[in-house]
């Protein structure tokens, strides 16, 4: 599980500067991370890794990740903001 302060770096590291995944990343990791097991937190920070392009292609649709992994953790992210969960 990640220390408080490691949680704060990851919802920092969520603000990616390009609205459209501002407004998926940011409200997820403010309102699940602490929430999510060890290893879907291990994932989520995988994800962050991942380039911006990437992100957008992956939550807009355009394209699939090749780990299963991480198209796993976009579509509990998508499901998240679709379910108004987000403020």
């Amino acid at each position: 599980m990640l220390n408080e302060t490691e949680l704060k770096r990851q919802i920092w590291h969520s603000r990616r500067g390009m609205l459209e995944l501002d407004v998926l990343l940011e409200p997820f990791a403010r309102n699940e991370l602490a929430n999510l097991e060890a290893d879907q937190q291990a994932i989520y920070v995988r994800l962050l890794a991942e380039q911006d392009p990437d992100l957008f292609a992956w939550f807009m649709g355009h394209d699939k990740s090749d780990d299963k992994e991480l198209v796993a953790m976009v579509e509990r992210i998508q499901a998240y903001a679709a379910s108004g969960s987000t403020p």
